[in-house]
C-alpha cells in the first residue's frame, strides 16, 4: 500500500471547524468594532465589513486549493519562496513601493492594493526549513551543516524585517526556527548555544530602541503614563472589566467610539471582552487552543518528517501570533502589533493564515 495514500479524503473536519468558527466571529465583530469609525473616515459603516468579506473569499477559495494540492509539491517552492521573499523585503525599502505606517514600511503598494510582506515571509520560510531539514536528516547533528546553513537563510531573512522595524516578526521567526530545528533532530547542545547567542541579542535590541524599552516599561506601570505610552493597554484593560461575564451586548461596546486606538485590527479582542464578556473571550481561547492542538496532532500523524516539520511551522505561525496578541491585550505580556488571527482586520494576515489551514489540512488527509 502506498503510504502517502489518502484516507480517504477525510482532512481534520475538527480543525476546519474551529477556522471557520474565528473567522465568522472576526466578520461579525470586525463590523461591530470599525462601523462608526468607517462612518466618520469613509462615509460608509460597511467600508471595512466589505472589504473583509472579500478577504474572507479570497483566502477561503486559497484554502480549498491547497486542500487539493498535495503537500510534497510545495517543495518545488522551498527555494523560490526564499528568493522573492528577500527580494520584496528589500522592495520595502524603495520610495514610493514601500508604504509606511505606524513608525514601520511592512507594507507593499503595487498600485493596485497594498499586502504586508512579512505575513507570507513566514510561511516561505517555514516551507524552506521544512524541506532543508528533511533532506539533511544525516548531517543534522553536525553545527555546520545542520545549523548553520538554516541559521544564515533565516539571518538573511530576519536583518531586514528588523530594519522595518518588526521585532515582533523576528522573535516568531526564531521561535519557529528553534521549534523545527529541535523536531528534526538537532543537538540539544547545538540549540542551547544559540538560545544564548539570541538572547543578548533580542535584549540589545529591546534597550537600543527607546520605542521598545518605553514599551516594556509600560507594560510594567501604564499607570505612569496614562495619557501616552500606556493609554492603549489601559483602555483595553477597560474594555476587559466593562464586559464582566456576559458582555454589555454586541454592538453596544463603548470603547470602540475612538477611546481604544485600531479596535477593528490589533485589538479587536478587547472590543470582544466588551461586548461578549468573559464568555466570549473564553470561547475564542478555547478555539485557538483547539486549533493548535488539531495542528501539533496532523504534524505527529504526518506520513513523512517533512510533513511533520511543515504542519508544526504552520502551526506555530498561528499559536505565536495569537498567544502574542490575546496576553498583549490582557496586559500579560508587552503590546506588540501583530494581528489576531482569523480575527483582526486585514487582507493579507487572513488569506495567509487560511491558506496554512489548507496546507495542514492537506497534511491531515494522509495516511501515516
Amino acid at each position: 500500500m502506498n503510504s502517502f495514500a489518502p484516507a480517504e479524503k477525510r482532512p481534520d473536519i475538527i480543525l476546519l471547524m474551529a477556522t471557520l468558527i474565528l473567522v465568522t466571529v472576526g466578520t461579525v465583530m470586525i463590523y461591530s468594532s470599525s462601523s462608526i469609525m468607517a462612518m466618520e473616515k469613509f462615509r460608509d459603516g460597511q467600508y471595512f465589513l466589505k472589504k473583509q468579506i472579500f478577504f474572507v473569499f479570497l483566502g477561503m477559495g486559497i484554502m480549498v486549493f491547497l486542500t487539493k494540492i498535495s503537500y510534497r509539491k510545495l517543495r518545488k517552492l522551498a527555494y523560490a519562496g526564499i528568493v522573492i521573499s528577500v527580494f520584496l523585503l528589500c522592495l520595502l525599502f524603495v520610495p514610493g513601493i514601500g508604504v509606511k505606517a505606524g513608525g514601520a514600511t511592512r507594507w507593499l503598494n503595487t498600485g493596485i492594493f497594498s499586502f504586508q510582506v512579512t505575513e507570507m515571509v513566514k510561511i516561505a520560510m517555514v516551507l524552506f526549513l521544512a524541506h532543508f531539514l528533511s533532506k539533511k536528516t544525516q548531517h543534522l547533528r553536525e553545527f555546520s551543516q545542520g545549523i548553520l546553513i538554516p541559521l544564515s537563510i533565516t539571518l538573511v531573512i530576519v536583518i531586514p524585517i528588523l530594519l522595518e522595524p518588526d521585532f515582533g516578526t523576528s522573535v516568531i521567526i526564531a521561535i519557529i526556527l528553534m521549534l523545527m530545528l529541535y523536531l528534526s533532530g538537532t543537538r540539544l547542545l547545538h540549540l542551547a548555544a544559540l538560545a544564548a547567542a539570541f538572547a543578548p541579542a533580542a535584549v540589545w535590541l529591546i534597550v537600543h530602541k527607546s520605542y521598545r524599552w518605553q514599551r516594556l516599561i509600560s507594560f510594567l506601570d501604564p499607570w505612569k503614563d496614562p495619557r501616552n505610552t500606556g493609554f492603549q493597554i489601559i483602555q483595553s484593560l477597560l474594555s476587559f472589566g466593562s464586559g464582566g461575564t456576559f458582555g454589555v451586548g454586541i454592538g453596544d461596546g463603548m470603547q470602540k467610539l475612538f477611546y481604544l486606538p485600531e479596535p477593528h485590527t490589533d485589538f479587536i479582542l478587547a472590543i470582544i471582552a466588551e461586548e461578549s464578556g468573559f464568555i466570549g473571550v473564553g470561547v475564542i481561547i478555547f478555539l485557538f487552543t483547539l486549533f493548535v492542538l488539531r495542528g501539533f496532532i496532523i504534524s505527529l500523524k504526518a506520513p513523512d518528517l517533512f510533513g511533520t516539520l511543515l504542519a508544526a511551522g504552520l502551526t506555530m505561525i498561528i499559536a505565536l501570533e495569537a498567544f502574542i496578541n490575546i496576553a498583549g491585550v490582557m496586559g500579560l505580556i508587552p503590546l506588540k502589533g501583530l494581528a489576531l488571527p482569523f480575527l483582526s482586520y486585514g487582507g493579507t494576515s487572513l488569506i495567509m493564515s487560511l491558506a496554512a489551514v489548507g496546507i495542514l489540512m492537506n497534511i491531515s488527509s494522509y495516511q501515516t
